[in-house]
């Protein structure tokens, strides 16, 4: 049995994913603990885990991050991604660190489990191996490290083969990393000194490569390929969310019948605030169609939504997605990693009008996979989204690659191969630490 520290910014997005993480570890016995923000102390302790709440300083909540920081308005790009990583995720660091290591001294930690944004696990990692537990990944969002095969992460561009595509993509990482993200990069290694002792000593964005293994939670048919792909790096796919087993029926479920098409349109769980980003959008283009179009709010008033609804539309606050997706022909989302997936689980083609923060990844990885269309922008026009749609209903081939993606995922291990790297990593560290023991060399701290 393991003793395992799951640590998650405070954000839906972070934070479902590895919950179904906690469910499955917990049933099969190990010793799960969750650092995370306060308003999910019960989704936590709903999967056995202990929840470990983050210090004030540390916690936010994502639903009203646009109010809570008012500079970030009308950023666009690599500049608003500064700001999110500046202000929302590098500034608890420490405190994130301080905390986590007190833990790590109040009861033994076997395996550290850290998401990409969780910053103080970069303090973790740069540590003495001797002088710390195992440290392991959670790939929650696209693959971002640095890769002589990739562009740089947060542009959405798709690879491009050959010496051209190399020649583009080192180009585009020296602007990058030595231009648009310098000072970022700087204030981050910055941050974390007075606790690690010595700079970062990777690009920020690449700290996972330090640890002792990453597993993403996705397959490879939806990752680009990469030949310098470190050897730590598994991809297990994605984890399987239970649905909502409270979410009732609508009274209009059994028009779900198959007699006509059904276009799904969701603009997630937290993105919602707004529905004239997408929703909106889409019931106006999509007005005219003989489908059935499927509106849901992820949680907020569906009063929020443009009135009179179309006759074809169809709306609820939530929905049960395991009994839905089978029964929808294309999924219309602004691109969350984790609907993304749910969707793609289903066999379901998409198009996505996610282009800021991780969504642009996202939707770049859509298209290049052949399962579905992307925007381009997180306002589309209606009737843009309307021609995306009919597209992919037309051509058969995004449902094939969104079919072959789906076999992917079937066959991936899920959280069961995650264990096993709990499992071997641990076990990797046992070893060393007797041999060190035996030789003399050292012992540990």
């Amino acid at each position: 049995m393991a003793s395992i520290l799951i640590c998650a910014t405070p954000a839906h997005g972070h934070v479902a994913p590895l919950l179904a993480v906690a469910t499955e570890l917990v049933r099969r016995g190990d010793r799960v603990r969750f650092l995370t923000g306060r308003r999910f102390a019960d989704a936590v302790a709903a999967t056995g885990a202990g929840f470990c709440p983050l210090p004030d300083e540390a916690d936010f909540d994502d639903r009203t991050i646009d109010a809570d920081h008012p500079r970030r308005a009308g950023l666009t790009g690599p500049a608003v991604f500064r700001h999110d990583f500046r202000e929302i995720f590098l500034r608890p660091a420490l405190s994130q660190y301080r905390l986590l290591r007190s833990l790590i001294e109040a009861e033994p930690v076997t395996v550290v489990l850290a998401e990409p944004l969780f910053i103080g696990a970069i303090a973790l990692v740069l540590r003495d191996r001797a002088d710390r537990p195992v440290v392991i990944g959670a790939g929650i969002l696209p693959l971002g490290l640095t890769s002589r095969d990739t562009a740089p992460f947060g542009l959405g561009i798709p690879p491009m083969r050959g010496v051209l595509g190399r020649l583009r993509n080192r180009v585009l990482t020296v602007v990058a990393q030595r231009i648009v993200f310098r000072a970022l990069h700087r204030e981050c290694s910055r941050t974390l000194e007075p606790v690690t002792g010595r700079g970062l000593p990777v690009f920020f964005m690449d700290w996972q490569v330090l640890a002792d293994g990453l597993a993403q939670f996705t397959v490879p048919g939806f990752e680009y390929p990469r030949s310098d792909l470190p050897p730590t790096v598994r991809f297990i796919g994605p984890v399987a969310r239970s649905p909502r087993p409270d979410t009732p029926l609508p009274d209009w479920w059994d028009e779900l019948s198959g007699q006509r098409r059904v276009i799904l349109v969701t603009q997630g769980t937290v993105a919602n605030a707004d529905p004239g980003q997408l929703a909106g959008p889409a019931m106006a283009g999509l007005a005219g169609e003989d489908a059935l179009v499927v509106v849901t709010t992820g949680g907020a008033d569906v009063r929020r939504l443009p009135h009179p609804l179309p006759d074809n539309v169809r709306v609820a606050p939530f929905l049960p997605f395991e009994l839905l997706l089978p029964r929808v022909d294309v999924l219309v989302t602004n691109g969350g990693y984790g609907g993304v997936h749910f969707a793609l689980r289903h066999g379901v083609p998409m198009v996505v009008a996610g282009a800021t923060e991780d969504k642009a990844e996202v939707s770049a990885r859509v298209v290049w996979s052949g399962a579905g269309v992307g925007l381009g922008t997180n306002t589309p026009e209606p009737a843009a989204v309307a021609r995306a749609v009919r597209t992919v209903l037309r051509d058969p081939g995004y449902a094939r690659a969104a079919e072959r993606l789906a076999a992917e995922i079937a066959a991936a291990p899920g959280v069961a191969g995650l264990a096993e790297m709990i499992d071997a990593a641990s076990a990797a560290r046992q070893r060393d630490r007797a041999a060190s023991t035996v030789d003399g060399r050292s012992s540990p701290r």
